[in-house]
């Protein structure tokens, strides 16, 4: 793996949910909308309606989905040299674009827009990209960092846990919680989209902040998996703080 400086490097979780708490209360041309796009998922079990299958994953989609929360984590060098990862989360209940502005500003503010590099598990995929549909649903400028519109896939200089992992092989995917277990790093399993959704719509303000310790600890995961691709030690429980 290419030693790419650390202080480089922005580690990114998003949590997502429904858009709305059930279909119904979705306006009547989005609810259209995702009753077509119902015939075109790849779903298991052919006896769930479009209205439960909205709730467990209408969250992964940007147009049915928002984010309620971003983590982000970066190192920082202490005096003497030791290593600090240092996290940090946007959350919000009910205003999203508040929280997807608070990131773009830690983008323009805290690092160098050339030579940053966002790192997530399955982020070209997932993260990435949400990020920027919920930007411009809301009409936020794009950070120079994500915009890569029109980019082929190599063009896109973001790390993917996910992909790095490949190594070439498109077809090979491999979860968090996999990596995790191989390498020994303290994990738990993230919780399935409709729990995430039930925490957020069913618990209020407790549920957005369990949802907000499940980022976390994707992010500092993140980390720590690329931690032991470059085989550099893991971080120790007091090298990791939350600011």
């Amino acid at each position: 793996m290419t030693a790419r400086p650390l202080r480089d490097i922005l580690f990114v979780d998003i949590e997502t949910v429904a858009a709305a708490p059930s279909l119904e209360e979705m306006n009547n041309p989005m609810r259209q909308a995702w009753e077509s796009k119902v015939d075109y998922i790849d779903w298991t079990d052919e006896e769930v309606t479009p209205g439960e299958l909205f709730e467990y994953e209408a969250g992964l989609y940007a147009e049915f989905g928002r984010i309620v929360s971003i983590s982000v984590a970066y190192f920082y060098e202490k005096d003497g040299g030791a290593l600090e990862l240092r996290v940090k989360t946007f959350a919000s209940v009910d205003n999203e674009p508040w929280l997807l502005k608070q990131f773009m500003q830690l983008l323009n503010d805290r690092f160098d827009q050339r030579s940053l590099r966002l790192c997530s598990h399955n982020g070209k995929e997932f993260d990435f990209p949400y990020l920027c549909r919920r930007m411009l649903v809301h009409c936020i400028p794009i950070p120079e960092a994500l915009n890569f519109a029109g980019k082929k896939p190599w063009e896109v200089p973001h790390l993917d846990t996910m992909e790095m992992w490949m190594f070439g092989n498109r077809k090979y995917t491999i979860s968090l919680q996999t990596l995790t277990a191989l390498f020994g790093i303290d994990y738990e399993p993230h919780p399935d989209g409709d729990e995430i959704n039930r925490l957020f719509y069913e618990d209020g303000q407790e549920g957005l902040d369990a949802i907000v310790l499940h980022s976390q600890q994707d992010v500092i995961a993140t980390a720590q998996v690329y931690m032991r691709y470059r085989c550099q030690p893991l971080l120790k429980p007091e090298q990791i703080v939350v600011v």
